[in-house]
């Protein structure tokens, strides 16, 4: 990872934090002196399974995607792309070590808060407890439907139920083995579904 400050004073993340709830002069001023830019290669791993993810991300071009490992095989559970929020959820959250991988699929661009700073705002802004509140309402949204989804028990409406409910826009972008792992297929049966859809990647 490369971490800098932020020559443009974090107005990625201002605009995208004001989107959910509007921001008052103090937490706007304390958050432009916190909130710092990072990049990640292509491939590159941003957490691991042990490690305390002490960071909060805002990704503002790029794709990133956590699994786990069940002996030697990585499974993926989430993939997230620009304009999204990510982190270890437990590691983050409960400040404790991870039990997941996170690992970029792209050259990855992304402003980050770090926990500290994430406790500070909440005891201390009102605006935080509000983002806090909506953003956890919108993570158990999609954990529903990747909890839905892992229940479908034909490969086809899993892979339609994603192209209907998650992310289709980038499902050109995410590499075959990782988007098959997260739908819980094969590559091959993958490769064959998109086929039938005319949708190549």
């Amino acid at each position: 990872m490369i971490a800098k400050p932020n020559p443009e004073k974090n107005l990625f993340v201002l605009f995208y934090l004001n989107s959910i709830y509007p921001l008052g002069p103090g937490i706007k001023s304390y958050l432009s002196g916190k909130i710092k830019s990072c990049s990640f290669g292509k491939n590159e791993m941003i957490s691991k399974k042990g490690e305390v993810c002490d960071k909060l991300y805002f990704i503002k071009t790029g794709m990133v995607r956590g699994y786990f490992k069940s002996d030697s095989t990585e499974i993926t559970t989430w993939i997230d792309s620009e304009n999204e929020v990510f982190t270890s959820i437990t590691g983050f959250f409960r400040n404790v070590p991870t039990k997941e991988y996170i690992q970029s699929l792209e050259e990855t661009h992304c402003d980050y808060l770090e926990y500290e700073d994430y406790k500070y705002c909440l005891n201390n802004f009102s605006e935080m407890r509000q983002i806090y509140r909506i953003l956890l309402e919108e993570y158990y949204i999609l954990a529903e439907h990747r909890v839905y989804l892992a229940r479908i028990p034909n490969a086809k409406k899993r892979l339609n139920f994603f192209i209907e409910n998650l992310n289709p826009h980038i499902i050109n972008r995410i590499p075959k083995k990782y988007l098959a792992s997260y739908l819980a297929m094969r590559p091959e049966t993958l490769s064959r579904l998109l086929a039938e859809k005319k949708i190549t990647s």
